[in-house]
């Protein structure tokens, strides 16, 4: 499950670099606005985000709280938390007919201003092009099952 987990993570930093390319669906269809969230169109400004997530802003000493709810939410509706690191949840979601759509959710603030518990903090959702359990299978398979060439 770990070699797992490593190989869709390792799969979906591949992938970081195609979404920044690739235009996103902004609002993936399973977010909603929960309590305590405000949307941010602008995702604050930071990180380059605006038009390429969808964000929804909270006090930084609620984040945490509104950041598990949100996964909570979303497990509800069949995601699950496949990895991730610090700030970022990686969520994956498996389809009908085979595969896997991917999300990711990060928590952020601006760090330029003193981390106090009225700050705004935000988090930003996207989605993440393609199948994400076929990228992670083919990141986890190992050279001795490719024919020579």
């Amino acid at each position: 499950m770990i070699r797992s987990l490593s190989a869709i993570a390792a799969a979906l930093s591949l992938s970081t670099a195609v979404q920044a390319q690739t235009p996103v669906e902004v609002k993936p269809a399973d977010v909603a606005l929960l309590p305590g969230a405000q949307l941010s169109p602008d995702c604050g400004g930071l990180n380059n985000l605006a038009g390429r997530a969808w964000c929804v802003t909270a006090p930084l000493g609620q984040v945490g709280a509104l950041a598990e709810a949100y996964i909570a939410d979303l497990e509800t509706k069949g995601w699950l938390a496949a990895g991730g690191d610090e700030n970022r949840v990686v969520l994956i979601k498996r389809r009908e007919g085979g595969g896997c759509d991917g999300m990711q959710m990060v928590a952020f603030y601006d760090t330029s201003k003193v981390a106090v518990a009225e700050l705004p903090a935000y988090l930003g959702f996207a989605t993440i092009p393609g199948d994400v359990c076929a990228q992670a299978a083919a990141a986890e398979k190992p050279a001795s099952d490719t024919p020579p060439q």
